[in-house]
């Protein structure tokens, strides 16, 4: 029987203690229940609480645990992982698992050098560091030097590296360093020469970028207010480009742009590389339509608003002087690059330089005088030169297909450096010499795995609409196609963001043990461009998760796996998607893996940065129809009682200041009461981490390992660990 509503005040000091109480007296007794057949979850108490939209009574019965710092909050979470680490620490493969992965992630790792006056910079990790290590060369084959190594900033390595803006000579550096995860950074100041520390340090910036004056004088950069002096709910609104004079404190800072009568909006500042213009990327949330403002740097005139309509994505290429160039998929919804006169900025004035063609144009920049295009065809890159005209000059090779993750280079050098990776292909740095147009491998990593017994292959299957789409699929060669074989199926599905091959360590760890891998390029991203985005957001974003059951059909209808072999895994909005599908189609799934999830999408937009993603998945508070469809398919609300429910691991981080962790812990909640089967419902709350960026590499090895225990308890694999 649950127990009537009790609210937590100031009065109800002795129902925390009984509960804490009794939840320890559970984490005593949990060893002995470890081994029954259906595990006894932590109790957890349901509020009468409901809320009324639109005439439409929606029960939150777990509200209470939105609140993190509380004592009963903490003390159910702590039961919770004790839960979930008895049960994954029980399991016979878990430690070869991360002995095997622990040797596979132990080799040297770069990321592409960026090159600043006469110098190369770029970071290193030698296998098993925390984090990364930032270095510079001053040539080519010259030898590196350590400029931070973020290691020695704390014993467990949970201090990130989160920004590097370097001057255009290479002599100074302002860095930004994030605590346990967080998205908010602090930026600090470098002389590379000297490595001594400016004083000053800027705060209450979040998704910031840094713009160097030529002359070295500050830098522009955004943030927002400082706390106290907007009320709560503003933490993330009134973003202000401020200009940093080097030397001096932050409260000295000059107000450079503003706008309070659009609160909403966020200000992205950079200098092109001629060091004349301020440009300003203007943007509401996470919606890809955005605005560009600029003015020259040295004046204090108004900005100019070049494109002020929001009617499509604007992303800048570079600039001739007062011919800037753009990408955008203004009336090209694949993309195309347009070139404007800003002195003549009329849209009637514009000259298309490359027009929108069958592949998407997914990003261009200036190098040697040239365009770099990166085109996608069927979720994978192509890399192409272009005059300034845009006349196609050439195709550079690429070893596979794959996906090209950076390209580093300025419009003044003779080279440039991208890196190519593939599922079967490791993350590799290339250097393209444009004077004699060769590609060389500047560094290849090397890892104990055999990747000549994997192959890779690209099908196409028909979602519930009959709308085709992609899906990569990885196994070991000499398949057998006989519905036996653990199958991993992931996917994302939004924000406009691409889901191409990519290499991944862990991976490797389910392959050499017989599981398959699967990517679903479904609607919501950007493969196939802004067309293949929006249907797949707001009322359409259905079509996402028809699309991701659609290839898990397909999966099990040619034979790879069966439904109990069929594991699906994402993360934030991918996390939204698999805890969607498991919501919907929980018969037809054998294990959920579901990481830093979105799940209560009725309230998502009150907490962290959530009110950014408005754009992309409506406001059910907004009106009768986003209500109507965000209700359909949030995964909390969608939980049924008495359903039997896939076994299923649910991951989160204390400090995740983005998809706040509530929604993780509110699933678990709902998903253990309502199950109605013995399958496991576990929740794993990692401390000191945030959503994944800057996460210590010990923490993602035990996390990893974690994670694939699960699925190999689940599935019956790892008898012996494959090397």
């Amino acid at each position: 029987m649950q127990k009537r509503p009790i609210r937590l005040t100031k009065g109800c000091a002795f129902y925390v203690f009984l509960t804490s109480f009794q939840i320890f007296l559970f984490v005593i007794f949990l060893s002995g229940m470890i081994g029954a057949q259906k595990l006894t979850y932590p109790p957890a108490r349901m509020d009468n609480v409901i809320d009324d939209y639109f005439g439409t009574k929606v029960p939150d019965p777990y509200r209470w645990l939105e609140n993190q710092d509380s004592p009963e909050t903490q003390a159910w979470v702590e039961a919770e992982n004790k839960l979930t680490h008895t049960y994954i620490d029980a399991i016979p493969a878990r430690e070869k698992i991360k002995a095997r992965l622990t040797e596979l992630m132990n080799f040297p790792r770069y990321s592409t050098p960026s090159k600043r006056g006469d110098r190369y910079f770029f970071s290193k990790n030698d296998g098993l560091q925390n984090q990364s290590v930032l270095y510079m060369q001053k040539t080519l084959t010259g030898e590196p030097e350590v400029v931070l190594d973020p290691n020695k900033f704390s014993p467990d390595g949970t201090i990130a590296l989160s920004l590097l803006a370097y001057s255009k000579d290479g002599t100074l550096l302002a860095y930004g360093i994030s605590k346990s995860g967080s998205d908010w950074q602090e930026i600090k100041i470098l002389n590379i020469d000297t490595r001594k520390e400016y004083p000053e340090v800027i705060n209450w910036c979040k998704f910031s970028n840094v713009a160097w004056r030529d002359d070295h004088s500050g830098f522009f950069y955004n943030r927002y207010p400082e706390p106290g002096t907007v009320p709560e709910e503003d933490q993330y609104n009134y973003n202000k480009v401020y200009f940093h004079k080097l030397g001096t404190p932050q409260a000295e800072d000059q107000l450079v742009y503003e706008d309070p009568e659009h609160k909403e909006l966020s200000f992205t500042p950079f200098i092109t590389e001629d060091g004349k213009y301020l440009v300003l990327y203007v943007e509401l949330g996470t919606d890809p339509k955005n605005r560009v403002y600029y003015r020259e740097v040295e004046s204090k005139s108004p900005f100019i608003k070049l494109l002020d309509k929001a009617d499509a994505n604007y992303a800048f290429v570079g600039n001739l002087d007062t011919l800037f160039y753009f990408r955008t998929d203004s009336d090209a919804p694949r993309g195309k690059i347009v070139q404007i006169n800003v002195k003549k900025a009329d849209p009637k004035n514009w000259k298309v330089i490359i027009p929108q063609a069958t592949e998407v144009l997914s990003d261009a920049r200036m190098v040697d005088d040239q365009l770099v295009v990166v085109s996608m065809q069927d979720a994978h890159d192509k890399l192409k030169l272009y005059d300034f005209n845009g006349k196609f000059k050439k195709e550079i090779d690429l070893p596979d297909l794959g996906s090209i993750g950076s390209i580093s280079g300025r419009r003044s050098d003779k080279e440039m450096f991208f890196d190519f990776t593939s599922f079967l292909y490791p993350s590799t740095i290339f250097r393209y010499d444009f004077t004699t147009g060769n590609v060389s491998t500047f560094h290849q990593p090397e890892i104990n795995f055999d990747f000549t017994a994997y192959e890779s292959q690209q099908i196409f299957y028909d979602s519930k609409d009959g709308t085709r789409v992609p899906m990569f699929i990885v196994h070991k060669k000499g398949l057998k196609f006989d519905y036996s074989n653990p199958v991993l199926l992931t996917g994302y599905g939004g924000f406009n963001a691409s889901m191409q091959p990519y290499f991944s360590i862990s991976r490797l760890v389910w392959l050499e043990n017989g599981g398959v891998f699967a990517l679903a390029n479904l609607r919501g991203g950007n493969e196939y461009g802004e067309a293949w985005h929006q249907a797949g957001m707001l009322d359409r974003k259905q079509n996402v998760f028809d699309d991701f059951i659609s290839a898990g059909e397909w999966l099990i209808q040619s034979r790879y796996t069966s439904t109990d072999k069929l594991a699906i895994i994402g993360g934030s909005n991918g996390g939204l998607l698999v805890a969607a599908c498991m919501t919907q189609r929980p018969e037809l799934l054998g294990a959920v893996i579901c990481q830093v999830p979105l799940a209560d999408m009725l309230r998502y937009q009150k907490f962290t940065v959530g009110r950014y993603w408005i754009p992309e998945y409506g406001d059910a508070s907004r009106s009768p129809e986003e209500f109507n469809y965000i209700y359909a398919y949030s995964p909390l609300q969608n939980v049924k009682k008495g359903t039997a429910y896939p076994p299923t691991l649910i991951t989160t981080a204390d400090t995740d200041d983005r998809v706040a962790p509530l929604h993780a812990k509110k699933f678990t909640a709902a998903l253990q009461t309502a199950n109605a089967g013995d399958n496991p419902i576990l929740l794993r709350v990692e401390t000191k981490a945030g959503h994944g960026g800057g996460k210590p590499t010990s923490k993602v090895i035990d996390e990893q390992s974690d994670i694939y225990a699960f699925l190999f308890k689940i599935f019956g694999m790892g008898n012996s660990i494959s090397k």
